[in-house]
């Protein structure tokens, strides 16, 4: 079975929205490595159609011109890249698709198909969210900024259950980042103050 992991950049009070206008500051090695590691060591991108018209305007070009980030760029390039819109749309980054039916049963059977290998989410925030609910996502990997962004789309919208996760690892980065990644949990942990006040120091 594969593994479906989901990368997002992300400000101190939740913003995942227009991360290029406020996290760029804050990229170092450490967090290329943290989004090579996530993302460029995947064999298949699902991402949403805003996402791929984003990344299908800059990395075809950035590969063509060689710079240091063109080995990037043809990794993404040479992945198999499945899209997810309502419309029919033309492509033109290569090794691009659209993805057929239901997004929860598509992305089932993309996660049961033969071998082993990760599916690899960037952005897509609305996938992201849909995927969690229904339980597909392996790893959720948050970049944390230290900025509260104080507007903007957040992460988890409003809605009447909670979603428990379980900590996989935690980084900080040198930039005052910290690399946070989440795994799924079966249920929330239980308990009230008269459970948590047995942990206050006696004295």
């Amino acid at each position: 079975m594969k593994k479906i992991t989901a990368g997002l950049f992300i400000s101190l009070d939740g913003v995942v929205e227009a991360p290029d206008q406020w996290h760029f500051p804050y990229f170092n090695d450490e967090m290329g490595a943290a989004v090579d590691g996530q993302l460029g060591s995947a064999d298949t991108l699902l991402i949403g159609r805003v996402t791929y018209d984003s990344f299908a305007g800059a990395w075809p070009d950035r590969e063509a011109a060689g710079d240091e980030d063109a080995h990037f760029a043809k990794k993404l390039g040479d992945m198999r890249k499945i899209v997810v819109s309502r419309q029919p749309l033309e492509f033109t980054w290569r090794n691009s698709e659209l993805l057929q039916g239901d997004l929860v049963e598509a992305v089932t059977a993309l996660k049961n198909e033969p071998g082993e290998g990760t599916i690899g989410m960037s952005g897509s925030v609305s996938i992201v969210r849909q995927l969690l609910a229904a339980g597909l996502l392996d790893e959720l990997h948050l970049l944390v900024h230290p900025i509260a962004v104080r507007k903007g789309m957040r992460l988890f919208d409003e809605g009447d259950t909670t979603m428990p996760l379980t900590l996989l690892s935690s980084t900080p980065f040198q930039t005052g980042v910290l690399y946070l990644v989440y795994g799924p949990a079966t249920q929330a942990p239980e308990g009230g103050y008269e459970e948590a006040r047995t942990h206050l120091p006696a004295e």
